[in-house]
């Protein structure tokens, strides 16, 4: 077994005002060789936008995209032609392929918007270029292990697609409950975001925005110490 351990407090951080962002991997201005990816996932930022604030219109070109909010609604709009609103139970899923334009906005007069940025590097490049989001059921999640994002060839109830061999799952956890994480691939790793919570994996204790990510290994057990919810991402390794 391999792993590797990002405490919250390690992260690169940017304030921007309108926008506060951690960052696990390198991004923008926040650069660290020892943490350019995990496999192909190459970005998560934990991003809190402000009332009223938002990012502009910016481009993306092949990149799987996948938005998860914590808290508040973010309004989204792009290229071809999709304009609504995420928000908390929702996910959402940008296949940049050879082209796009978005921008993400906070709507609210008074309240803030925190919600997850989620990079996984395409495994084809030049693909048409696809949006979609789903609210999932939060029971669907409670104790158990929820799909939100698969492959787009190997689709599992009612995931989300991507162009990538990942996954992408959700769980809130009782204190004192376990659960079994079997990768799809023993070539994979599995990388796990503590959202909030106190949760024990592979013999090493995480709180609220901890992570790990684990790889080498065919199961990974999460143990919940508190009531807990976290965000895992497996991925091939071949990055």
């Amino acid at each position: 077994m391999k792993k590797v351990i990002h405490k919250s407090d390690t992260r690169g951080f940017a304030n921007h005002g309108w926008l506060k962002s951690h960052h696990t991997f390198s991004f923008a201005g926040y650069q660290n060789p020892e943490r350019m990816n995990f496999g192909v996932l190459r970005v998560l930022n934990d991003d809190v936008v402000q009332p009223k604030m938002g990012f502009g219109t910016h481009p993306h070109q092949n990149m799987e995209i996948i938005s998860i909010p914590l808290k508040g609604a973010l309004s989204h709009k792009d290229s071809m032609d999709n304009k609504r609103a995420i928000e908390v139970g929702e996910v959402q899923v940008m296949s940049a392929g050879i082209g796009l334009t978005h921008s993400e906005f906070n709507d609210s007069q008074t309240d803030e918007v925190n919600f997850l940025q989620i990079w996984i590097i395409p495994e084809e490049k030049g693909v048409t270029p696809n949006y979609e989001q789903r609210k999932f059921d939060w029971e669907a999640q409670k104790n158990r292990l929820q799909t939100v994002v698969a492959p787009k060839d190997k689709l599992e109830g009612n995931a989300l697609p991507i162009s990538q061999q990942a996954y992408i799952y959700r769980s809130d956890l009782d204190a004192e409950k376990s659960i079994e994480v079997k990768l799809k691939n023993e070539a994979n790793g599995l990388y796990i975001f503590l959202v909030e919570g106190e949760v024990e994996v592979a013999g090493t204790v995480l709180h609220s925005r901890d992570a790990i990510g684990v790889s080498e290994v065919s199961k990974i057990e999460i143990k919940a110490n508190k009531p807990s919810q976290f965000v895992a991402v497996e991925v091939p390794m071949d990055a």
